[in-house]
């Protein structure tokens, strides 16, 4: 049951339509790759092609987009001849570095528990028979 007093810590774990947007955009297969890359320095759209190689062109120039449409990725114009394009991280960009390491920290000291359970889980399913159909002329349940 989740607490709606503003001044509970519970009630930072309520997610709202724009925040499951917010994380879904921000969070997603490629973003992180691309936000690391971009926290250690700026890169043209090729730069980031090279140290992310299994993304696509499409993929990648989706996801810059919305890390940009987020203002966490600035897209900047560099004067020279001819002209680039550069990808920065912004000043908000980088405040999202500690919640995301703080994830990964709590992944990597539970990661034997987290794959005991996967495995636990798996078994189960993989041993649950299938549901029976009731015989010709019975109710479905339902």
């Amino acid at each position: 049951m989740r607490d709606t007093d503003p001044g509970s810590a519970h009630h930072a774990f309520q997610i709202s339509a724009p925040h499951r947007e917010l994380l879904d955009q921000v969070l997603d297969r490629w973003s992180m790759d691309v936000l690391d890359a971009l926290c250690r320095r700026p890169a043209r759209f090729s730069e980031l092609r090279r140290a992310i190689p299994a993304v696509t062109q499409k993929s990648l120039t989706a996801t810059l987009r919305r890390l940009e449409r987020n203002g966490v990725v600035e897209r900047v114009v560099v004067s020279t001849r001819p002209v680039a394009v550069e990808y920065r991280i912004t000043a908000l960009g980088k405040t999202l570095r500690p919640p995301v390491e703080a994830v990964l920290g709590w992944a990597a000291a539970h990661m034997d528990e987290i794959q005991a359970a996967r495995e636990r889980f798996d078994e189960q399913v993989e041993t649950v028979p299938p549901p029976v159909a009731p015989p010709p002329g019975w109710p479905a349940a339902g």
